[in-house]
């Protein structure tokens, strides 16, 4: 698949991200490389990378370092993400929902209630089915690192919970840039809105929208809890975040840097997997002590509505086996 066209604005960025991140070469003691993350400092996801800058450095004796950009002071995900795959920048941490369109083995993560539990999600994507999802990564343009975290998503709305699919009939719900997750919206009956992450406050506010889904810490750091009052745990996808690198900077080191790089990425998921837990339980907490109605609804009528996505998604038996491989897991009490 041909990687996206750079747009004007993410080709400017990509200049300015090569001005300032290109691999130092012969005559320097250290190789500084550079990475995005939309979220702030102290998100887990944030922290996953430090922690990786810390075991490269040190691992390294300095000769490769990292320094981390996050609260999107580079971008959005879709700029960054086109500006690593064109070389301006190195590393990049992103949502897998939007990787699809470019690497089609990212939707099986994505696929409603395909994870049983936090427990399977995880066990699944530190085996071989998460590792053959990370080597799709390479033809287009990509290395794929490591999984980080991202929670469950479920909805919440600014004036009734979901208690059923029939309770999303006209909603509108905000969802990710990604066609799979417009496809499932649709199938439990709601209208899909793409939006981008910072627009959804405000959409819910002036009625754009009346709803959205996402975890526990990024439906309370971005107060949308506020806004949208509601919450209904369905607990729909369980979409990992990937830590990443440019295939082009890639290819600029020798195999020692390659694989102490990979070390690295595995060694930093356990850090950031229990800041993500620890994260989501004050989050949880704060949500709750704020008054947020919250309820947990019976699940089998939301997963018969959305057998269709998988049918739709799963046509090619390459990506039917990956999904089975994730479903064959078998991890205690999952």
């Amino acid at each position: 698949m041909e990687t996206p066209s750079l747009t004007r604005r993410s080709a400017l960025l990509a200049g300015a991200a090569l001005g300032a991140a290109s691999l130092t070469g012969c005559g320097q003691d250290a190789r500084i490389l550079r990475s995005a993350d939309a979220h702030p400092p102290n998100y887990p996801t944030v922290l996953g990378v430090k922690e990786f800058a810390r075991l490269l450095k040190e691992r390294s004796n300095g000769e490769l370092q990292l320094k981390v950009y996050p609260g999107a002071q580079l971008g959005g995900e879709e700029d960054t993400l086109e500006i690593t795959i064109f070389g301006g920048l190195d590393m990049n941490r992103v949502s897998i929902s939007p990787l699809g369109s470019i690497v089609p083995e990212t939707r099986i993560p994505t696929l409603p209630f395909l994870f049983r539990s936090t427990a399977h999600f995880r066990a699944a994507l530190d085996g071989a089915p998460g590792r053959a999802i990370l080597d799709a990564f390479e033809p287009h343009g990509m290395v794929g690192l490591c999984y980080y975290d991202s929670g469950a998503r479920s909805f919440y709305t600014r004036d009734r919970l979901i208690n059923s699919p029939e309770d999303l009939k006209g909603q509108k719900i905000r969802v990710q840039n990604s066609d799979l997750f417009v496809s499932m919206v649709e199938a439990l009956g709601g209208d899909a809105t793409p939006m981008s992450y910072g627009e959804i406050y405000q959409a819910i506010l002036q009625g754009v929208i009346d709803g959205a889904e996402n975890n526990w810490p990024s439906y309370e750091s971005s107060r949308h809890f506020e806004a949208a009052p509601f919450y209904s745990l369905t607990r729909h996808v369980m979409a990992p975040e990937v830590f990443l690198m440019s295939k082009k900077r890639w290819d600029k080191l020798d195999r020692e840097a390659q694989d102490l790089i990979r070390l690295c990425a595995r060694d930093s998921v356990p850090f950031m997997r229990q800041k993500w837990d620890e994260r989501s339980a004050i989050s949880e907490q704060r949500v709750l002590e704020a008054g947020v109605e919250v309820i947990t609804p019976e699940l089998a009528p939301f997963v018969e509505r959305v057998q269709p996505v998988w049918e739709k998604y799963l046509t090619e038996p390459h990506m039917r086996k990956l999904a089975d491989d994730i479903l064959a897991v078998e991890v205690p009490d999952a």
